[in-house]
């Protein structure tokens, strides 16, 4: 069973809601008719019926609530309102749902804001980011040619802090949607002290921070990328290395990097990309390139819901 087929199956064996706002956007349509027929999930398509006035003018005031110490006022409120993405992200909030898709109308950023802001980050990391699953065809590089990229859509020039903050929830969702043993790799492009420059120095401390915050975790850097995948290279640059050549979570040092890095990925070597999916929050929520097909609705819907299992 390829990765694939083996996360929809799993999102099988324990159905959970999934809301869509983004209820007109074709594609979004076309995954949620794939996902229904296939029992993947069960699927709340946010047609604009289907929001109760009463239940949405008491989300507005929650939201409120949650956000006039940072400035906001009620009628901002009501205009974010206006979208159905706020109205879905509180439908998570509140248990009406077990996680969100979005993204195909919406640009990160954007669905970002609203699932930081309605689901809240988790109280140990304090900061969001996000991850693709990648699973590369004819690969052995990774676990068997499916990997984690993070974070390619949220950090701009993540600390040291947030770096290690990335890499332990890249690790506990590669646990827990493909039931596998992380080996993280803190990318750059240095091996283990084989060049220098301050743009190192956050990487390494990160790495002492994963140490303290998860000691149990299999974790190296810095690394260069082929240090980090390839076995052969990884006995020259660094033979002592715990990972030693099989990553199969890559930790991208800033956004620039991991933005371009799956996108080359995708693109050159026909890879598929789940996501981005968000890591860090209180309950599970996916973002989606607006280049998305169907398939990729039904991919990342599927991820959030074994997240939510």
């Amino acid at each position: 069973m390829n990765t694939i087929e083996m996360i929809r199956q799993k999102a099988k064996s324990d159905l959970k809601t999934i809301v869509l706002p983004e209820y007109d956007d074709p594609r979004i349509i076309e995954g949620a008719k794939i996902i229904e027929k296939e029992g993947i999930a069960k699927i709340i398509l946010l047609t604009k019926d289907k929001i109760n006035p009463q239940t949405r003018e008491r989300y507005i005031q929650e939201f409120y609530q949650l956000r006039h110490d940072k400035g906001a006022d009620i009628d901002s409120v009501r205009k974010l309102f206006d979208d159905t993405l706020y109205y879905g992200a509180m439908m998570v909030r509140e248990g009406k749902a077990d996680g969100f898709v979005a993204g195909a109308s919406h640009t990160t950023p954007d669905l970002a804001r609203a699932a930081i802001h309605c689901l809240g980050v988790d109280g140990r990391l304090t900061i969001a980011s996000s991850c693709f699953i990648m699973v590369v065809p004819n690969s052995n590089y990774g676990e068997n040619g499916t990997f984690i990229f993070a974070d390619c859509g949220i950090i701009p020039d993540p600390n040291s802090r947030q770096l290690a903050c990335i890499a332990i929830t890249a690790a506990e969702l590669a646990n827990k949607v493909l039931t596998i043993t992380p080996r993280v790799a803190l990318l750059s492009y240095s091996t283990k002290g084989s060049a220098k420059g301050r743009y190192l120095d956050k990487v390494i401390g990160a790495l002492g921070t994963v140490k303290e915050m998860s000691p149990s975790l299999i974790i190296d850097g810095e690394m260069q990328l082929d240090a980090a995948i390839v076995p052969e290279v990884a006995r020259i640059k660094c033979p002592v290395s715990s990972v030693g050549g099989r990553a199969n979570i890559l930790i991208f040092p800033d956004l620039e990097a991991g933005n371009i890095g799956y996108k080359l990925v995708e693109r050159l070597a026909g890879a598929r990309a789940i996501g981005p999916l968000l890591l860090g929050l209180n309950k599970p929520a996916s973002d989606l390139s607006r280049g998305c097909s169907a398939q990729d609705v039904v991919d990342c819907v599927a991820v959030t819901a074994i997240r939510a299992q």
